[in-house]
C-alpha cells in the first residue's frame, strides 16, 4: 500500500516536471498537441485491441472454455486506456505498453503466474439414509450437508436404484 501512496503523490509531480521540460523544448502548444495526439492514438488502439480481445473471449466461451487470459487482458487494456487518457508522457508510455500486444501478453503471463484459480471439487458424496457423515435429508427430498472440508452442500437427488430406503433405515 505505501507504494501506491508514493505513486499517487510522486507521479503527478514527475509528470509536471516532464511536461514543463518538453514544453520548454518544443513549445507549449506543441506539447498540448502531442498530449492530445497520444490520447487519440491510444483511444483508437484501445478500441482495436479491446474488440480483438472480446472476440477471442467469445470464441473461448462458445467452445466451452473459460476466457481467463482474455479477462486479464481486458483488465490490462482498461488500465492502459485510463493511463492514456491521463495527461502526461510517463502515463502515456505505460499506457502504450499495456495496449501493445507483445508487452500486454508478457504482462498477462506475469499476472497469470501469480493468480490462484480455485474451483469446485470433482465430486460430492451423499448417503441415501437420513443421517450420515454429510448431514440429513431436508423436506421434499432436498439434501443438505457438509463435504469433507466442512463446506455446506445443498442438492436434490432422485433414487433410481429401486431400493426402499425407509425400510432399510427402520431395521
Amino acid at each position: 500500500m505505501p507504494v501506491f501512496l508514493f505513486l499517487f503523490i510522486a507521479l503527478p509531480i514527475i509528470e509536471l516536471v516532464v511536461l514543463i521540460e518538453v514544453g520548454s523544448a518544443i513549445g507549449a502548444l506543441n506539447t498540448i498537441g502531442l498530449v492530445l495526439l497520444t490520447a487519440i492514438i491510444g483511444a483508437a488502439l484501445l478500441k482495436k485491441q479491446g474488440l480483438a480481445t472480446l472476440t477471442r473471449a467469445n470464441q473461448r466461451i462458445n467452445s466451452g472454455e473459460i476466457p481467463a487470459r482474455e479477462m486479464a487482458e481486458g483488465l490490462i487494456l482498461a488500465f492502459g486506456g485510463a493511463l492514456l487518457l491521463t495527461p502526461g508522457f510517463i502515463t502515456d508510455a505505460v499506457g502504450f505498453l499495456c495496449l501493445l500486444p507483445g508487452s500486454r501478453h508478457w504482462l498477462v503471463s506475469q499476472a497469470m503466474k501469480r493468480m490462484v484459480v480455485q474451483g469446485q471439487s470433482s465430486g460430492f458424496f451423499f448417503s441415501a439414509g437420513g443421517s450420515g457423515p454429510f448431514g440429513g435429508q431436508g423436506p421434499g427430498g432436498r439434501r443438505t450437508g457438509r463435504d469433507a472440508d466442512g463446506d455446506i452442500i445443498e442438492g436434490d437427488y432422485r433414487d433410481e436404484t429401486g431400493r426402499d430406503h425407509d425400510r432399510i433405515e427402520k431395521k
